[in-house]
């Protein structure tokens, strides 16, 4: 079977009658037993880390001994995050009303409401890589050519917004600290209904904490563990679509599985961050079978060589994506704030 090489040109439109893509159906299949056991070990450590951490900081450890324990805690607060997802996309338990229901207590912990972001996560799979349906779950990307026509102003704040502190770090506390209990107020009765009911479990649990330790303890565990959580998830999302060579296109050129293929990465972290982040690198699978549960991405991976990257994604070559800030139309991959400049300075774009 010929691997994709994320080089080769002729080796897009694959079609959507390819038999391994029906052959990824059969990966699909939801299991109570493998979801009972993800929510054991990812739930119930990451609620005894931070009852530890609350007990030190009660006590009047030296706060720093319980900073130890953020990462890890954010770590198995990232892998709860991956069940919240999996419900969203209803393929992590067999009955739609469990994932429902799992979804939103998971989403109290992860600080999102379930409803308004499991319609807008449907949308981003449906729309990923289409130039003219951005704004759905995305990381905001304009093209070479549109930064080409901005105003200086316009140009200013999309460099801000895609600064690497921006957008990680003071992006991980407006996304969940603030953005999230907001998000969704705008749209139907069950999007609003979710945030008013997430927000409140939130209260509900802040409540039970401060009351036997305090307020400032529970702010002194919690929001040091949602940010560094934050960073990682908002990380993820971003190496999952921004990669070079990438793939965008408008509606007249979009196909579904080139987006899923070419468009989507095969991050192959180390196999402790594959395990924390739920399979999750294995991005170009996922976006072709959504359905496919965390704990199923990897076999489907293995077992079906037409999926197959030949040169993956690492975690050191991931690094240089935060370079990639626009999107060249002409060349079809993305250019660097450094490359546009030199580009715009010279009045165009050579192909």
């Amino acid at each position: 079977m010929k691997r994709i090489s994320r080089t080769e040109t002729d080796f897009r439109h694959t079609g959507h009658d390819a038999p391994w893509l029906g052959r990824l159906a059969q990966f699909q299949d939801r299991n109570w037993a493998k979801g009972v056991v993800q929510i054991l070990n990812s739930i119930m450590p990451y609620l005894a880390i931070m009852a530890a951490m609350t007990f030190m900081v009660a006590a009047n450890w030296p706060y720093w001994i319980a900073l130890l324990l953020v990462v890890p805690a954010a770590l198995f607060l990232v892998r709860t995050f991956i069940i919240f997802h999996d419900c969203a996309h209803g393929s992590f338990f067999p009955s739609n009303r469990v994932n429902r229901v799992t979804g939103f207590l998971t989403g109290c912990l992860v600080f999102t409401p379930f409803e308004p972001w499991r319609i807008a996560h449907l949308k981003h799979h449906a729309t990923t890589g289409q130039l003219d349906h951005r704004g759905f779950g995305d990381v905001l990307t304009m093209t070479y050519e549109e930064y080409r026509d901005a105003s200086r102003w316009e140009r200013l704040k999309y460099r801000v917004y895609r600064h690497p502190f921006v957008l990680f770090c003071i992006g991980s506390v407006w996304t969940f600290v603030v953005a999230n209990r907001f998000h969704g107020l705008s749209g139907n009765r069950s999007e609003r209904r979710s945030v008013f009911a997430t927000n409140l479990g939130m209260v509900a649990i802040a409540t039970a904490i401060s009351i036997p330790f305090g307020f400032t303890t529970y702010l002194a565990v919690q929001l040091p563990v949602i940010f560094v959580a934050g960073i990682f998830g908002i990380w993820l999302f971003y190496i999952q679509h921004q990669f070079d060579p990438g793939y965008w296109a408008h509606d007249e050129k979009w196909d579904r599985i080139d987006a899923a293929l070419y468009g989507s990465s095969y991050y192959k972290l180390p196999k402790v961050l594959q395990w924390f982040t739920g399979n999750i690198g294995i991005h170009h699978v996922h976006h072709l079978r959504p359905r496919i549960p965390n704990y199923r991405l990897q076999h489907a991976y293995v077992s079906t060589p037409d999926t197959h990257v030949e040169r993956p994604l690492t975690f050191w070559r991931s690094l240089r994506a935060t370079r990639y800030n626009l999107w060249s139309e002409a060349q079809e991959r993305f250019l660097s704030f450094r490359e546009a400049t030199r580009l715009l300075g010279r009045g165009n774009l050579q192909t």
